[in-house]
């Protein structure tokens, strides 16, 4: 299964759709815009709240914890390293790996890929392809790559204010 990851340049509040391969909405994910830390709201099409991710706010490095439904399904935990980002996942078997920075980077769960994310280079605004293998809850796997692209964009923020 594919889901595709549209978000809007200049949205306030980060709102934006998930497609699937049909190109029919699935959720809809929204961010606080005046809130302490970043925050996601995965709703279904016909709006209630499926998925949630929450940035936490006084934690020396990127933390976002993962909720699906209500039930706290993992934490992504940006790890210390100078040169390329690396990150994990509290609280569950998935494990992550490849280029952050580009996008470009794979779930896996016991040594098998789970989820592949690819970004779509040249469009406006960012876009991205999931990939998600078969009996993968695709609520968790996006919520997760939500989560993911919310501490890779801190991290490079973070990069980006101690540089300049």
């Amino acid at each position: 299964m594919k889901l595709y990851i549209k978000q809007k340049v200049f949205s306030w509040g980060d709102r934006f759709n998930v497609r699937n391969e049909h190109e029919e909405d699935r959720y809809t994910v929204e961010g606080e815009v005046f809130s302490l830390g970043k925050k996601l709201h995965v709703k279904d099409m016909i709006g209630n709240e499926v998925a949630f991710i929450k940035e936490k706010v006084w934690s020396w490095l990127p933390r976002y914890e993962v909720y699906v439904r209500d039930t706290l399904v993992g934490t992504i935990v940006k790890e210390f390293t100078f040169l390329k980002p690396r990150f994990h996942i509290e609280g569950s078997d998935w494990q992550m790996e490849g280029d952050f920075w580009g996008h470009d980077y794979k779930v896996t769960r016991n040594g098998t890929e789970i989820i592949s994310i690819r970004k779509a280079w040249f469009t406006w605004g960012d876009s991205y392809e999931l990939e998600i293998g078969e009996g993968v809850d695709e609520l968790k796997a996006l919520a997760m790559v939500l989560a993911i692209d919310c501490a890779a964009a801190s991290a490079a923020a973070a990069a980006a204010s101690t540089s300049g």
